[in-house]
């Protein structure tokens, strides 16, 4: 992303997204980027959410390893549709954001959580309140971690394939590294074998 908020995407020479923008010559041509955010670990409806960038595509020579091309992608308007929510993303916001810490890190701390700690991850189910509590004690679901960031952990309690719900566990306060996560963990799963 450069510092205007505008996307560089990198291309086979060869690919049509390349020839269309080098045949477009100055005129502008629309595109439409969607992105597609699935969960990394096996669980029910596994798509998380999904984007839209729009806006004006067109070659920028020199920057791509020979065979390759870069495109830029001006933004127009973004669109995000995921588990928190949908709404439109602003030119200003977009150009601003700056990537989650854990970013690189959530595919491989979702699966390790998964796979390594299931009987803590049943736990949290204690925390959902006493109505909740009590349908998690007879059913026994299965939780599992999808999605993590700097201000929580969103966990989805399976009961069976066609039933089930997410629950959003915010940390105290964002953390800022995988040394803070795991403190922050820590305490989320004392509380909740208390």
């Amino acid at each position: 992303m450069g510092p205007e908020g505008d996307l560089f995407l990198e291309f086979p020479a060869d690919s049509p997204a390349v020839r269309a923008a080098t045949h477009a010559q100055g005129d502008e041509l629309p595109a439409v980027l969607e992105i597609t955010d699935v969960a990394p670990v096996s669980v029910p409806h596994r798509i998380r959410g999904r984007a839209w960038v729009s806006g004006w595509l067109t070659p920028v020579p020199g920057l791509a390893e020979p065979g390759r091309m870069m495109l830029r992608l001006e933004f127009g308007e973004a669109y995000v549709d995921d588990l928190w929510g949908a709404e439109d993303i602003e030119a200003e916001d977009f150009r601003d954001a700056a990537p989650d810490p854990l970013a690189g890190h959530e595919v491989e701390l979702l699966q390790h959580l998964h796979s390594a700690h299931d009987d803590r991850m049943r736990t949290l189910c204690g925390l959902l309140g006493e109505r909740t509590a009590r349908a998690c004690s007879s059913r026994r679901p299965t939780a599992v971690p999808v999605a993590l960031d700097r201000f929580g952990l969103r966990v989805r309690f399976v009961e069976d394939k066609r039933s089930c719900f997410d629950a959003r566990f915010e940390f105290p306060e964002p953390v800022r590294d995988v040394t803070e996560l795991r403190r922050a963990m820590h305490t989320l799963f004392e509380a909740a074998a208390s």
